[in-house]
């Protein structure tokens, strides 16, 4: 048994490496071994092929599948800063941070990071592309994420012992700089058809800030503007802040009156409550939301 998983991690490991530019194996591994003298412990030729070659064909697979599997995740990523320019920022995403997981659901689950340090990889419209990522991968994360049973507002407001009130596992809380939640829904009702340049630097120079809740309704993913107390609100809740302490917060400093910050609230607990937002069960995966 210790042989042959020795041999399948062995096997794995050719396979996976990162490809040279031009898409092929690379001559030597990581570590500086011969990947020829490897397959050929490996994999015996046969009259049409080697060693080497057979090996080639599943690295190729390999390394179609993993690239076609990302690529279906960050579409707007592809849009912003084109196909060629993504190729090259994808492949050298996944050789500094490569699959380490069973599932192709969470290859991209360090581009975020990744494209912060390397934003030179998306000029000139870096600022526009990382906060495409960060929404793209929330639209990830919305899609396969728990739920709990939602708590309504006649459960918050009657008498009892107080409930501790969190947010569904599944949403997500971002603060953009652009409007990529419309340009995204612009690229995907395109359906695979290229966003003429204009599109992109439309959206690259208008540069606001943008509020948004990412989350799922019966099996599909929205996104949904905010107001900046309805954010700051529903981050302190995914925070694990009392609920009104959370709600009133986001006022400390506003000029708004009493009766229209009474509004707002209401107006917020009619949308949470028709959208399910609230739950009392722990939040085993977390609401991410920037500091």
């Amino acid at each position: 048994m210790n042989q042959l998983r020795n041999l399948q991690r062995q096997f794995s490991s050719l396979i996976m490496q990162p490809q040279t530019a031009a898409g092929t194996l690379r001559a030597r591994s990581a570590d500086g071994r011969s990947v020829r003298r490897e397959a050929e412990d490996l994999i015996k030729p046969n009259r049409k092929l080697t060693s080497c070659e057979r090996l080639e064909i599943y690295h190729q697979q390999y390394w179609l599948r993993i690239l076609s599997a990302i690529t279906a995740d960050f579409p707007g990523l592809q849009a912003i800063v084109g196909p060629r320019k993504f190729e090259r920022l994808i492949r050298a995403y996944l050789f500094d941070c490569p699959s380490r997981s069973f599932t192709l659901r969470n290859l991209g689950s360090q581009l975020d990071i990744w494209l912060l340090w390397h934003r030179d990889s998306a000029a000139p419209f870096d600022a526009l592309a990382l906060d495409m990522v960060r929404l793209e991968w929330a639209h990830v994360e919305a899609f396969d994420s728990g739920a709990a049973p939602p708590v309504t507002l006649d459960e918050i407001t009657k008498g009892g012992p107080p409930l501790t009130i969190s947010l569904q596992p599944h949403i997500r809380l971002l603060k953009l700089d652009y409007a990529v939640d419309d340009l995204l829904l612009e690229i995907r009702a395109l359906d695979g058809a290229p966003i003429p340049c204009k599109r992109i630097r439309y959206y690259g120079a208008r540069q606001r800030e943008v509020y948004l809740a990412v989350h799922r309704v019966y099996g599909s993913v929205y996104y949904k503007e905010l107001q900046r107390e309805a954010y700051e609100a529903l981050t302190a809740i995914s925070r694990g802040k009392a609920l009104d302490q959370a709600i009133t917060a986001p006022f400390a400093t506003s000029r708004l009156t009493n009766d229209k910050q009474i509004e707002l609230i209401q107006d917020w607990f009619s949308t949470w409550g028709e959208l399910g937002w609230l739950c009392t069960s722990p939040v085993m995966s977390g609401n991410k939301a920037p500091a």
